[in-house]
């Protein structure tokens, strides 16, 4: 007992009690750091009191409220305050941790018992034994299961001394279930060699599968071959705008070993803008972890995508990419974090998420004020809207994913995409597949229109409130789905998704016979639609004299029902549409056979593009005029 005495000593004379005897001070709760999977049902007793714990307090800074309140007056065009940013260092002044609110924090943090690993100005990290957590944090800790497995978590909600209650934003880690983000392409990861077998289409139609069956009573077009920076440029307006001087970062795990000669040797065969030098940039932790159970190798195909998109549609932005540590919630913040402490851009373009039960509010706050503090600054967050629809099919359970049904973030969601003959563009539905295959004998489509395979993320939040800027555009229907309050709905805009209508991207990738070599293949997935929306972003930026767009969302409503977005419907043709898709078995090459199938296109789950806005599309997907209407009102030179 003696190594314990002067610690339960120190921390009575704080006035901070010691175990057991945590009602002699006041306490302060932090709402939601109890999940809601730690029922009694489920309660399979105490955790054990050695057992280790790693937790982050979120620190709350000095002015919580008003940070909130100046981020939603800089973004809203018509505050007087719109788009009058602060510099990180006055983001940090005003709004940061004061070095006594720091003091104060630590100090009752090792009075518990716990040590201190970490101090950065967004969270101090603590380690230590499962009794001193529950000393500092005022709750018990138990075990419980939760699926298959059992993990860690508060038996009541944890709280705080009240006299550190307000620099206290939350604390993360007390349960220890996984909070780890997948990133939203839809293909197999390009670890190993993916390619695309063909008969193609170039462009949309170009190519019509005459000797497959009808689909839809008629004959119909093979999937593109994979569209490029050109036609994505014609189809959402791009006009001579190229992104100059506008600064667009990437966040993802991991990081690829050949990103730079693949988005140079991309650039190159497709007629995009070669990469100058210094214009890509990667901002990289000292380590990585969990690459195995995070399966980094599959990050890199989505950090190729990101990149290639952005600078096909904006071939001269400026692109940082920032690799997290891991896919976990903690390592995804700190790489936020980064781009919001350093300004390292404008615009931050994050093609991952989780779906929104896994999501904590102690996480959700957490990643709430990063966006709050990128806000004040002039900094705007695209997210993908998930690309397993309303997630029936994935999880048994209609919901949306996370961060994307924040109401500080724009959530992008997904389309496919007619770009014809001469780049034109013909139209877009929403994104939803339904998958059939040939027949033995080629007759016909097996149990056509087959299952549902993947589409677009959307609906309505559970947990997260309606944004004053959706009111009045969401219909009533969708914002009241779970509760008569009204709920954020996603997504809030939306561009091309479905891998059949997809992009083409490069990668160094290896192949069977154990080289690694650059390569081409189709892709997909919200992962696609997140860097092309943030990419237009970028023109319209330019389009404005470079002056930031900021939080994007409030604008982005005030401009709906104008000529400036395609407004996406599932039957934009009047009749189903479909396209032929041809797959190598084995992914590669045709020694495994090929696989021929129909894939139907506007078919998300329960969701549904309609007229208006919708929960698979928002308000539409940028059309000729949109990055123009970015324009100052006053500038009148022609372009």
């Amino acid at each position: 007992m003696a190594a314990t005495l002067p610690m339960i000593a120190g921390a009575l004379a704080l006035g901070i009690p010691a175990a057991h005897a945590a009602d002699t001070t006041a306490r302060a709760a932090l709402a939601g750091t109890k999940p809601a999977w730690a029922t009694a049902k489920a309660d399979k007793g105490a955790t054990s009191d050695s057992a280790q714990v790693k937790a982050r307090v979120y620190l709350a800074g000095r002015d919580a409220k008003g940070l909130a309140a100046y981020a939603k007056a800089v973004s809203d065009p018509s505050s007087p305050q719109y788009g009058k940013y602060l510099s990180a260092k006055q983001v940090q002044a005003r709004y940061g941790a004061t070095k006594a609110q720091v003091k104060a924090v630590k100090s009752w943090l090792t009075a518990s018992g716990l040590k201190v690993t970490e101090v950065t100005q967004h969270y101090i990290a603590v380690s230590g034994d499962a009794s001193a957590v529950e000393q500092a944090f005022g709750t018990q800790l138990h075990n419980y299961a939760k699926g298959a497995k059992t993990y860690r978590a508060p038996a009541k909600t944890a709280s705080v001394p009240a006299a550190v209650s307000a620099a206290v934003l939350t604390v993360t880690g007390l349960d220890n279930a996984p909070h780890k983000a997948s990133h939203d392409d839809t293909l197999p990861p390009p670890d190993a060699v993916f390619k695309n077998s063909g008969p193609f289409s170039s462009y949309y139609g170009s190519k019509i599968a005459t000797t497959l069956p009808d689909a839809y009573g008629t004959k119909i077009p093979y999937a593109i071959q994979g569209y490029t920076g050109k036609q994505l440029r014609a189809a959402y307006g791009a006009g001579t705008y190229t992104g100059k001087h506008v600064r667009v970062a990437i966040t993802d795990a991991y990081a690829s070993p050949t990103i730079a000669f693949d988005a140079g040797t991309y650039a190159k065969a497709h007629g995009d803008a070669a990469w100058k030098t210094s214009q890509l940039h990667q901002v990289l932790p000292a380590a990585y972890t969990k690459t195995e159970e995070c399966g980094a190798a599959g990050w890199y195909g989505e950090e190729t995508l990101d990149v290639e998109a952005v600078h096909a549609v904006a071939p001269a932005a400026d692109v940082t990419y920032v690799g997290a540590a891991s896919c976990y919630d903690d390592d995804l913040l700190d790489s936020l974090s980064k781009v919001v402490d350093n300004h390292l851009a404008d615009i931050v373009s994050n093609s991952w998420g989780d779906i929104e039960a896994n999501q904590t509010p102690d996480l959700a706050a957490a990643y709430d004020q990063v966006f709050q503090l990128g806000a004040v600054q002039g900094i705007g967050f695209y997210f993908s809207s998930g690309d397993n629809g309303d997630e029936v099919a994935n999880t048994k359970t209609k919901q949306v994913d996370t961060p994307a049904n924040s109401a500080w973030v724009t959530a992008v969601g997904g389309t496919s995409l007619a770009v014809g003959k001469g780049d034109t563009y013909l139209w877009e539905t929403g994104w939803g597949t339904e998958k059939a295959l040939l027949s033995a004998d080629g007759k016909s489509w097996t149990n056509f229109p087959g299952a549902f395979t993947s589409g677009a993320g959307g609906g309505t939040s559970k947990t997260v409130a309606e944004p004053y800027y959706q009111k009045g555009v969401v219909p009533n229907a969708l914002a009241t789905a779970n509760s008569a309050a009204g709920n954020r709905v996603v997504p809030d805009i939306a561009a091309i998704a479905d891998p059949n209508t997809g992009f083409k991207v490069g990668q160094t990738q290896t192949f069977p016979d154990g080289s690694q070599q650059y390569s081409e293949y189709r892709i997909g997935g919200t992962s696609l639609a997140a860097p092309v929306i943030a990419a237009v972003q970028a023109l319209a930026q330019e389009a404005r004299g470079g002056a930031a767009i900021g939080f994007a969302n409030p604008l982005i409503y005030s401009k709906y029902g104008t000529k400036v977005y395609h407004d996406v419907t599932d039957h934009p043709t009047g009749t189903d549409l479909a396209v032929a898709r041809i797959d190598f078995a084995n992914g590669f090459d045709a020694t495994g056979g090929l696989l021929t199938s129909v894939r139907s296109l506007g078919k998300d789950s329960s969701l549904s593009a309609v007229k208006g806005y919708d929960d698979v599309t928002g308000v539409g997907t940028p059309a000729n005029g949109y990055v123009d209407s970015y324009k100052p009102a006053k500038a009148h030179r022609k372009h």
